[in-house]
C-alpha cells in the first residue's frame, strides 16, 4: 500500500493575546495557501529510507525517526515537493503532518489530525497550521489555557496541544502574492528570546486586536469585502506581537508595506517573517513589479510566488499495491 499526501502552506496573520490577563495566551488568525505546498509518497518498508530532492530533507528524517521509533514500524518516503523553512509559511507544522499522516494511513492507526499533531510536537502557540492540514480554509483559533500553558513561547519550545477553533471561513477568491525576501527569519533560540523579551504584550493592544478581528476582519470575509479585509490587516500590523515581528527587520519590512500598500488592497507579513503576503482581486503585475524593484537594491535573491487561498485541507490518496 501506498499513501501519497499534498499540504497546503498558510499565511499567519497575527496571534491575538500574548498578554494572559483574562486566563488564555496565544489564540491566532491565518488561511491556507494552495500554494507553496509539501508532497510526499509513503509506503511500509524494511528499513526506514527517506529520500528526495527536498530543501527540508533533515527535518523529514527527524519526524520519520521519532514516529519509527513511538511506532515500531518502518517506512520508505519520497518527498516529491517541499518549500522554504523558517521565513513565515508553517513548512515544519506540515512536513510533520504529512509524516504522521503516512504511518496514520499505512499502520490503520485510526488518530486524529489533533492526536498526530501532539505526538509530533505542533500546534503548542498557533493552531493554523494544524487547523488548515485539517480544513483548509480562514482559521481563528482560541489560544491555550493558562492552566495549560503557562508561559509565553513559540510553537518550537511549546509542548502545548493544538488550540481549538472557533471559526473556519471558506477563504474568498482573491489572488494573492507571497514575496519570500533571501533572508532567514527568526527561529529557535533568538524565536524564544524574542516572546521573553516582548512578553506580556499590553492588555489594551490585545484588545484592538480581538475587536479588528472580530468587528472587521470575519465580517469582511463573509461579505468579501476585500478592502474592509485589507484595513483590518493593516491596522495589526501596527499592534501586538505582530508588530514585534515586523520590527526585527529595520525599515526593510516597513518601508515595503508602507509602499507596496499603494498597489493592492491587503498587505502584510507572515508570522515571524521574512516572508510578505499581497492580496487583490485585480491583476498583480504592479505589485509583483514594485517588489522585485524594492528588494533588488536591498535583498536581492527574492522568490515569488502567484497563488490563492485554500478552502479544503491536506488531500490523502491511498492506493493498494
Amino acid at each position: 500500500m501506498k499513501v501519497k499526501i499534498r499540504t497546503p502552506s498558510r499565511l499567519h496573520l497575527t496571534l491575538i493575546d500574548l498578554n494572559g490577563s483574562i486566563g488564555r495566551i496565544d489564540g491566532g488568525i491565518g488561511f491556507a495557501l494552495e500554494e507553496p505546498y509539501v508532497e510526499v509518497i509513503g509506503s511500509e518498508s524494511d528499513s526506514l529510507k527517506v529520500t528526495g530532492d527536498a530543501i527540508n530533507l533533515d527535518r523529514f528524517k527527524s519526524v520519520a525517526e521519532r514516529l519509527s521509533s513511538i511506532f515500531n514500524k518502518k517506512v520508505e518516503i519520497r518527498v516529491l515537493s517541499d518549500y522554504t523553512p523558517h521565513v513565515g509559511l508553517g513548512s515544519g507544522t506540515q512536513i510533520s503532518l504529512a509524516v504522521a499522516q503516512i504511518y496514520n494511513k499505512l499502520f490503520n492507526l485510526n488518530l486524529s489530525v489533533r492526536e498526530l499533531a501532539k505526538i509530533v510536537r505542533r500546534g503548542g502557540t498557533s493552531g493554523i497550521g494544524v487547523s488548515v492540514f485539517e480544513f483548509g480554509g480562514f482559521i481563528l483559533d482560541g489560544g491555550h489555557s493558562i492552566k495549560v500553558k503557562k508561559g509565553f513561547l513559540p510553537s518550537s519550545a511549546s509542548t502545548a496541544p493544538p488550540p481549538p477553533v472557533l471559526s473556519r471561513l471558506d477563504f474568498p477568491d482573491w489572488k494573492v502574492v507571497v514575496v519570500i525576501p533571501n533572508l532567514s527569519g527568526l527561529f529557535g533560540k533568538m524565536e524564544v528570546d524574542l516572546f521573553k523579551k516582548h512578553c506580556p504584550i499590553p492588555v489594551e493592544d490585545v484588545r484592538k486586536i480581538s475587536h479588528i478581528i472580530l468587528m472587521k476582519i470575519l465580517p469582511s470575509i463573509v461579505e468579501v469585502d476585500l478592502d474592509s479585509f485589507g484595513s483590518g490587516i493593516w491596522e495589526i500590523q501596527h499592534l501586538g506581537f505582530k508588530k514585534v515581528e515586523i520590527d526585527q527587520y529595520g525599515d526593510l519590512i516597513w518601508d515595503f508595506i508602507t509602499t507596496g500598500k499603494e498597489y493592492v488592497p491587503a498587505i502584510g507579513m507572515s508570522s515571524t517573517g521574512p516572508a510578505v503576503y499581497a492580496i487583490t482581486d485585480e491583476s498583480l503585475k504592479d505589485i509583483v513589479s514594485f517588489a522585485k524593484e524594492y528588494f533588488a537594491e536591498r535583498c536581492p535573491g527574492i522568490d515569488i510566488i502567484k497563488t490563492r487561498g485554500r478552502n479544503k485541507g491536506a488531500e490523502i490518496k491511498v492506493e493498494k499495491t
